[in-house]
């Protein structure tokens, strides 16, 4: 004879190590980000300590790192200032006048002649 047991603490028991796994594996990513997080505001501090003109190289300005701390703490500040400078470098490439400046071609053209020259090929410049 077969006894089917329905007990409900076992069904639970089974599930309370999965629930408790999940959890700490949020908890721990939670902690993880909070750490990156803080690790990069340390880092982004040292933008601060740099002149104008170094941060003009790498595409950033002053108002930029007033903007990226003026985050929440939990916010990535660096996550602010990497999409200004990209920005800044799209616009620079494909800015409103991109289009007007062109380099001239190394190649001549069909039209280029070359200048008549009164002495044999050997002397013209």
């Amino acid at each position: 004879m077969t006894a089917i047991c329905s007990s409900p603490s076992i069904r639970t028991r089974h599930r309370e190590p999965a629930l408790v796994r999940s959890a700490f594996a949020i908890a721990l990513g939670g902690m993880r980000k909070l750490a990156r997080v803080l690790k990069n505001r340390r880092r982004a501090r040292m933008l601060a300590g740099m002149d104008d003109r170094m941060l003009r190289d790498i595409g950033l300005n002053r108002s930029d790192l007033r903007d990226a701390y003026a985050q929440p703490l939990w916010r990535d500040p660096t996550d602010v200032l990497a999409d200004r400078a990209r920005a800044k470098r799209s616009h620079r490439r494909h800015g409103p006048d991109a289009g007007t400046v062109t380099a001239p071609a190394i190649v001549p053209d069909e039209a280029f002649q070359q200048p008549r020259t009164d002495r044999a090929a050997r002397h013209t410049v």
